[in-house]
C-alpha cells in the first residue's frame, strides 16, 4: 500500500461553513470562502443546501444578511444525532482559542 501525500479534511466543507457562520453571522459570502479557503459560489451552495435542512436561517437587514444557526439542531444521523451543532461549534471555538497547533485559527 502506497502513502498518499493528498490532504484530508476533517471536517467537510459543509461543517466548516456553518462553523463560520455561528463564528460570524453577518459576514459576507467572501469572507466565509476566503476562510474556508474555497470559492464564494462554493459557499453560496452550501449555505443554501444549509438553510434548506434547518441549520440556518437568512434575513436581511437593510444591505447586511445576517444568518442564524440552529445550535440545538441535531447533527447528520445517524452516527451523529446525539450531537447538537452547539457541540461542533464549541469544540472549533475552544481550540482555536486554546491556540492548539492542531486547530488553525481558520479553515
Amino acid at each position: 500500500m502506497g502513502t498518499s501525500t493528498r490532504e484530508r479534511a476533517f471536517l467537510t466543507i459543509h461543517a466548516r461553513v456553518l462553523v463560520v457562520i455561528a463564528r460570524g453571522p453577518d459576514r459576507r459570502l467572501r469572507e466565509m470562502a476566503e476562510e474556508c479557503r474555497t470559492s464564494e459560489r462554493t459557499v453560496w451552495n452550501i449555505v443554501r443546501d444549509l438553510e434548506q435542512a434547518g441549520y440556518v436561517r437568512r434575513r436581511r437587514d437593510g444591505g447586511t444578511v445576517r444568518y442564524t444557526v440552529d445550535l440545538d439542531r441535531s447533527l447528520h444521523p445517524p452516527a451523529e444525532a446525539h450531537l447538537r451543532v452547539r457541540h461542533l461549534v464549541t469544540l472549533v471555538a475552544e481550540a482555536a482559542e486554546r491556540g492548539d497547533r492542531q486547530a488553525p485559527p481558520s479553515f
